[in-house]
């Protein structure tokens, strides 16, 4: 009998999952419909879940709170720690282990996700920093080192425990990046316990080895920048939708953690500088009294104030290079770092993560930005090396972030909100975030280099609200924060200045990878992705972008986009929660739209296939016999009727041949008086209305458009008229609901049309204009001129001859090789700064981008990496002594750049 039953279930599930695409339609010529409902493709709504996208009235989710002690090792590049975590057992469920994430052991060799790296490409040439980096990951000691894992029970629980019980070591197993800990009691609904952790670790050298967070070290100064992250084991997170989510660090598909309260006390050398998450709760013990001065008095200025003047940074950071130049003089080998030291004691609420910085040369500056009633401190960190961009930009960045973000889904709930100049070039956390471009040596910089910063900035800060506080699942879907917070990165960009240059966001710009191959859906797990950046990043906020300025509008857009975000925010929502509350809160079904976009990698290609003219004919034969005389004179005679037009004709010099069909009284398109009468009959039978009705000079057009790309969408027209005017007109996307593939659209006008054209400013990421008008418009395509030069031979080079001629032509080649390797540099840029496209924190995706193939270029499909950089962005590979100033490309002018 139970086995009978379970046969039932399971076929009620395998039932359910077929009914999840309609089944083929062989009776028509669309066999697919766009319109079909995706909601069996969701889960089903219930209880913790609803179907309005908003938590149900039994929605749960678990809880950790953190209390950490944290040594760095300035001198050997480690850092030490014991982490003890309060789980609270919010669940439904009773438990028996806990998963931890192992982050750092990504950098180990045997971890899945070295090993799982596909070759790079190494044909021709390859940039020194990618075959460092390659080696580097061979030599580094990467990856975490568990001392303990113990029992510090809560005083509720371990009341009913003794001592030795409580101090237990607790059986725990390493997989990969993954720790299973055993407890040694199952925990109940609703208990809570707590788990004490203790461990150490090599920091990586991030301008060597991809890194989310690791150090970079200024030969020239002896000091190092430290952009600490993952620096802890982190409970993994235990959700309603997939149990203990523990899928591998592969670095692609980010992290999915539980909310809690973080105490953190960092122990650095005493002339570091430290920021974190959260706020500092000791400043009189590691402050110097006139920072702590200028930061109490930050509130009575409106522009950013130094905290630590930049003078300031470089006598710190100059007396470090001292004190180092006496000890290798004195004992001919370089100094340990000082052995006195501080420690920074921090605290966060409600925060799902925690991240932070330290150096002995950070500037440090501030400013207050008021957020509705409550005045949030904005905070930039930055060695001299990104003067003057930093001072200049940073901050003022920050604080745009969170007026514009607030606006459109909440208000920032935490109290400061700091960016971090160091080797990772974008890469977001609670409150903190580590952003990359610098200017030149000279303090000069590109246009790129300055909009990258600015970009990179938004796109980083804005990330508190995606995904730390509407904390979705990054391990699974990327584009849930990746793809939202890209979109609201354009619309800050653009109350940043006029016509900022945003590469991401605009229906256009999205078109070049649409068109192209090498695609995976948007609703593609993290680590599968092919092309990350173009995928997750800037094809679901550009479908964003057309759902609100072309398919809903604003108003309704903005309301349903602030909704989904105040029934999410510090809760963790799934795709299906979000396309719920849209369209719960718009008022418009759009199952096409979340199918063609996220769930195909269809793309938008319609043509005008052919446009046709019919107007009414009234029947009065007279009007008739005079149409068809018209016509008739101003037919062209064929070539034969002139040939032919002198021909002797028989009947000509044969009177007899010649009867009445051949006589001025026969004319075939004569109207008879029976015809008149005929049609007086009918105009008798016909009312006031439809005698006026006959008479009207109304032109019917029929315009057939063909849907060649596949993804259904509106159809936004121009339609130009003989008198010169024009009309907009948008058809909406419901126009495909009965044949996807091809649709007939009647426009009924007065007036003359002489030109048709779709998408004219360029709003649906149309892929293909040139059928996009009618009659067709031709397009030139350019070409040019070269000129052969004559090279000398062997025999002129080994005399000398021409030596003019041959630096002339040495001097092109040169001026060649040149600007091959400007190109390979701004290809790869592209790709190391393309935002943080994490995809990719692969040596194997560095030595593919170095080598001119940028993150959205189509490149083996072996490696979902292979098509950007990882997140950990920053970092120049392969130099030990790396350029200070880190440049930006083009691909930097739009954030979303790194992370």
């Amino acid at each position: 009998m139970i086995r009978f039953v379970y046969l039932i279930v399971l076929a009620c599930v395998c039932a359910g999952s077929v009914s999840a695409q309609p089944l083929p339609n062989l009776k028509h010529s669309d066999a697919r419909d766009p319109f079909h409902p995706i909601q069996s493709w969701l889960p089903t709504p219930g209880v913790y879940r609803t179907a309005s996208g908003a938590p149900g009235p039994l929605y749960w989710q678990q809880r950790a709170d953190y209390d950490i002690d944290i040594t760095l090792n300035d001198s050997e590049r480690s850092l030490s720690g014991e982490c003890r975590i309060t789980y609270h057992n919010d669940s439904p469920h009773t438990l028996t282990y806990v998963w931890f994430q192992l982050d750092q052991n990504r950098f180990r060799n045997d971890s899945a996700a070295v090993q799982s790296r596909t070759a790079p490409s190494l044909g021709g040439r390859s940039p020194f920093k990618s075959v460092q980096s390659l080696l580097a990951q061979e030599t580094f000691d990467g990856g975490y080192n568990i001392d303990s894992v113990t029992l510090a029970e809560s005083p509720k629980r371990s009341s009913k425990r003794s001592a030795r019980e409580s101090e237990s070591e607790l059986h725990h197993v390493i997989v990969d990046t993954m720790m299973r800990v055993d407890l040694p009691e199952p925990l109940p609904a609703g208990e809570s316990t707590t788990i004490a952790i203790a461990y150490h670790y090599n920091i990586v050298d991030a301008t060597v080895i991809r890194a989310r967070g690791g150090y970079e070290y200024f030969d020239e100064d002896d000091n190092a920048i430290y952009e600490i992250a993952q620096c802890f084991p982190r409970v993994a997170a235990y959700t309603d939708y997939t149990g203990w989510q523990h899928d591998q660090f592969l670095g692609s598909g980010e992290f999915t953690l539980e909310l809690g309260d973080y105490k953190v006390n960092i122990t650095v050398p005493a002339d570091m500088v430290v920021t974190a998450t959260g706020t500092l709760s000791n400043p009189q013990d590691v402050l110097k009294e006139e920072w702590i001065e200028r930061l109490g008095s930050i509130h009575e200025n409106t522009k950013p104030t130094f905290i630590v003047t930049p003078e300031e940074a470089k006598a710190n950071e100059t007396a470090r290079a001292s004190k180092s130049s006496k000890t290798k003089k004195r004992s001919g080998k370089q100094s340990g770092k000082s052995v006195e030291t501080k420690t920074w004691v921090f605290n966060a609420k409600n925060v799902r993560d925690f991240a932070w910085a330290a150096s002995r040369k950070f500037i440090w500056d501030a400013m207050p930005v008021q957020i509705g009633d409550r005045t949030v401190t904005a905070m930039s960190f930055y060695p001299n090396e990104a003067e003057p961009l930093w001072s200049q930009y940073s901050t003022e960045a920050i604080a745009h972030t969170l007026e514009v973000y607030g606006r459109y889904t909440f208000d920032y709930p935490y109290d400061v909100a700091i960016s971090v100049n160091g080797p990772v070039y974008g890469m977001e956390y609670p409150m903190i975030c580590f952003n990359g471009p610098r200017p030149e040596d000279d303090g000069s910089y590109s246009k790129a280099t300055k909009y990258g910063l600015i970009s990179v900035i938004i796109h980083e800060v804005g990330h508190n609200f995606f995904p730390m506080i509407v904390n979705s699942d990054e391990r699974q879907w990327t584009w849930m924060d990746e793809g939202l917070n890209t979109f609201l990165q354009y619309l800050a960009e653009q109350e940043w200045e006029e016509d900022y240059p945003s590469s991401r966001g605009p229906a256009e710009k999205i078109v070049p990878y649409m068109r192209g191959g090498r695609q995976r859906p948007i609703m593609t797990g993290s680590d599968e992705i092919l092309q990350f950046g173009a995928n997750a990043y800037a094809k679901p906020a550009t479908a964003l972008n057309i759902l609100r300025d072309t398919i809903l509008g604003r108003e309704r857009f903005d309301f349903a986009f602030r909704e989904y975000c105040r029934r999410w925010k510090f809760k963790r929502p799934t795709p299906a929660d979000f396309f719920r509350s849209m369209e719960d809160a718009a008022g418009t079904n759009l199952d096409w739209f979340w199918r063609g976009w996220f769930y195909s990698t269809e793309h938008v290609d319609i043509a005008i296939d052919s446009v046709e003219l019919y107007v009414i004919d009234s029947g009065d034969p007279d009007e008739a016999h005079e149409r068809k005389r018209r016509e008739d004179d101003t037919r062209e005679d064929t070539p034969s009727d002139e040939l032919n037009r002198n021909l002797p004709r028989r009947i000509e010099w044969q009177p007899g041949l010649k009867d009445f069909y051949n006589s001025p009284e026969y004319d075939e398109d004569k109207v008879e008086e029976s015809d008149r009468k005929t049609y007086q009959k009918f105009l008798d039978r016909l009312d006031e209305d439809e005698r006026a009705l006959l008479q009207r000079t109304t032109q019917f057009y029929v315009l057939k458009f063909i849907n060649k790309g596949g993804l259904v969408m509106p159809i936004p027209l121009r339609v130009y008229y003989a008198d010169s005017t024009q009309e907009q007109l948008m058809l909406p996307p419901e126009i495909w609901r009965y044949n996807s593939k091809e649709v007939k659209k009647l426009l009924l006008t007065e007036k003359e049309i002489v030109r048709v054209e779709i998408d004219p400013k360029r709003e649906i990421a149309d892929t293909d204009t040139a059928n996009n008008h009618w009659p067709p418009k031709l397009e030139p395509t350019r070409f040019k001129l070269f000129k052969d030069e004559k090279k000398k031979n062997a025999m002129q080079k080994a005399r000398g001859d021409d030596d003019d001629d041959d630096d002339e032509t040495d001097s092109d080649e040169d001026d060649s090789d040149d600007r091959d390797d400007a190109s390979d540099k701004s290809e790869k840029d592209s790709v190391e700064k393309v935002s943080k496209e994490k995809g990719a924190e692969s040596e194997t995706s560095d030595s593919k981008s170095s080598t001119g193939k940028a993150s959205d270029s189509e490149a083996s499909d072996s490696e979902a990496s292979d098509d950007k950089p990882a997140k950990e962005e920053s970092a120049r590979p392969g130099k030990s002594k790396p350029n200070r100033k880190r440049k930006s490309s083009a691909a930097d002018t739009n954030a979303g750049k790194s992370e």
